[in-house]
């Protein structure tokens, strides 16, 4: 059995699960509503106030489905309650970020100011001009967006500006070193 996959998923209070026949999960919460469709070979019990995922049989297959969905639900049932949320930091001279409206605009070097407008279910934080925060309730869609974010202006590694998650650690290089006086 696939350790993560054997260990049952508790639902909170005020959390539906509903199992569609078609093998769709449907999780709503305070939060909002996820869905995942399943393959139609896995098999997903909902009992006593948790779910268990288990697979047809132990082929590899199906053992690599088996802790996926698990850990797939396990977040939608997270999401739906609490959300998620993905930290980000710029760092740089006159790099900033904003809010107008719901769009992000960040002023990173560039010769124009870069506007990121957020998908349904995504909304940005602007704690200071250097902190940004990507909130949501589908994780995986916050760590995509999150990306996109980072991938305006990546950090670069001999001065270390750029747009770097919070706590990410830039491995720096040492800069060219000066010609050495006498020799060709």
């Amino acid at each position: 059995m696939s350790r993560i996959g054997k260990r049952p998923i508790p639902i909170p209070a005020g959390v539906q699960v509903e199992l569609t026949p078609d093998n769709v999960v449907r999780v709503t919460g305070p939060k909002g509503q996820l869905e995942l469709r399943l393959h139609p070979k896995m098999i997903v019990q909902r009992e006593n106030g948790v779910v268990q995922v288990q697979r047809p049989s132990d082929e590899r297959f199906f053992k690599q489905l088996h802790g996926l969905y698990r850990t797939l639900i396990a977040n939608m049932v997270q999401g739906v309650t609490e959300g998620f949320r993905k930290d980000l930091e710029i760092h740089g001279v006159g790099y900033r970020a904003a809010l107008e409206g719901k769009t992000l605009v960040l002023t990173v070097g560039y010769s124009h100011p870069v506007r990121i407008d957020p998908p349904p279910g995504i909304s940005f934080i602007v704690e200071s001009p250097t902190r940004i925060g990507v909130v949501g309730i589908d994780k995986q869609l916050v760590g995509e967006v999150a990306a996109q974010i980072r991938r305006v202006r990546p950090p670069e590694p001999y001065q270390g500006k750029g747009i770097r998650y919070a706590g990410e650690v830039i491995r720096r290089k040492a800069g060219k070193t000066g010609k050495t006086k006498g020799k060709k």
